[in-house]
């Protein structure tokens, strides 16, 4: 259903941190016209966990609106309550987004049945392509592929964002699941391996700076091109670094304010990028290209 780069879009806001719909609007154009594949909203890089459910639903309907079947959009729905994650999934969907995006229950620490009961209630609740999105070293909560697999007969489960790093895991899923699932990395930097490996693209962080080249780089992967991707890839080794020198998205919406993209704003307990580490992601982006 989706390939390619798709970037886990930030969201703009102002330095009091209140939202800044005109630079989600020029954010959205600027990954169109970059060649962006599917656009991710109000997912971890979107900040979901300190928007409201009226601000989360509003940026939703937001980029709905304005890529107005352009290129897929996918929302970020998943919580740690199943109630809630059915309730956003129900409201995207009535949007008219293409799909969810499914984080595992962080705090909670379910077990995996609990986990395959989460998911299965979501799937049956709301009729839209879901995604599952496995990234434990944030949710203290590992999606194993054996529970994968349970999940994979589902007709509305249709992917998983893969971000444990581990590359095995692509092997594993595809040996359970064949071709019921595709999978997605959530890993920048592993980005070309994943997908020569099996895997059908990246939701990105990097993308959100240098769009077109994630674009360009994924296609090429996908196409089996492994000279182009890596030598595209070897442009982008500093960002994928850099963006993680503190929690996403500090450095992320960062880097976007150093390109005149969005303003300065993030909400506590995220706090504006360390003035140490500035110059670093100034030279990541230089090396890519992306700061005039």
């Amino acid at each position: 259903m989706f390939s390619g780069s798709m970037v886990a879009l930030v969201t703009p806001m102002r330095a009091d941190g209140s939202l800044d719909s005109d630079c989600l609007h020029k954010l959205v154009e600027f990954h169109i016209d970059s060649g962006t594949d599917a656009i991710v909203a109000v997912g971890t890089t979107g900040e979901s966990a300190t928007l409201n459910v009226e601000e989360h639903c509003d940026v939703i309907r937001h980029v709905v609106e304005q890529v107005n079947g352009r290129i897929p959009v996918i929302a970020g729905t998943g919580a740690n309550s199943t109630t809630e994650a059915i309730e956003l999934s129900t409201y995207a969907k009535d949007l008219g987004v293409d799909a969810v995006l499914l984080v595992t229950p962080y705090y909670n620490k379910p077990t995996q049945q609990g986990l395959y009961l989460h998911y299965k209630a979501i799937a049956q609740a709301v009729e839209i392509p879901q995604i599952l999105y496995n990234v434990p070293s944030r949710t203290a909560c590992d999606l194993l592929p054996e529970t994968v697999a349970r999940l994979a007969d589902i007709d509305n489960i249709v992917g998983i964002k893969e971000a444990t790093g581990d590359l095995s895991r692509v092997s594993q899923i595809k040996a359970l699941c064949g071709d019921k699932l595709e999978l997605y990395t959530g890993e920048d930097a592993n980005t070309v391996d994943f997908i020569l490996a099996g895997g059908q693209g990246v939701i990105s962080v990097t993308a959100n700076v240098a769009p077109k080249a994630m674009h360009l780089m994924c296609q090429a992967a996908l196409a089996g091109d492994e000279q182009q991707a890596r030598a595209i890839n070897n442009t982008l080794a500093l960002l994928h670094k850099s963006l993680f020198l503190e929690s996403n998205p500090i450095p992320v919406k960062w880097a976007l304010a150093e390109m005149n993209m969005i303003p300065v704003g993030i909400r506590l307990p995220m706090t504006v990028l360390s003035e140490t580490y500035h110059q670093s992601v100034r030279d990541a982006l230089n090396a890519a290209g992306v700061l005039n």
